[in-house]
């Protein structure tokens, strides 16, 4: 399996390194569009290899996406916060009265039970 996991990486990786290659010719990132440009007074712009666009468009899909479940998730991972805490309680509730159930009673007839 380790190996099988190696050529897929190797096979991704070859791919990128095609497509960035292929997609270095440079391209214009404007912050805003002409028309709001010109009321707003401002137009920042920058240029960059197209392949570096592509690929900080895939990474910033990924972040968002990581963000949005752990957001998502959120109710999930409270819930199971409240069920630890809650099986913590009723363990030390257990280990209370077993205590108190063999108490004064001979160690190894208490472990019988």
């Amino acid at each position: 399996m380790r190996y099988i996991r190696y050529l897929i990486l190797a096979v991704i990786g070859v791919a990128l390194i095609a497509v960035a290659l292929a997609n270095r010719d440079l391209v214009t990132l404007t912050l805003l569009p002409e028309g709001l440009a010109r009321v707003v007074g401002m137009n920042q712009s920058i240029q960059l290899p197209l392949f570096v666009v592509i690929f900080g468009g895939v990474v910033a899909g990924v972040l968002i996406g990581f963000i949005w479940e752990w957001l998502r998730e959120h109710k999930h991972r409270a819930e199971v916060s409240r069920k630890s805490k809650e099986v913590g309680k009723l363990e030390r509730e257990v280990k209370k009265l077993k205590g108190e159930k063999h108490q004064g009673k001979d160690e190894v007839l208490a472990l019988l039970d």
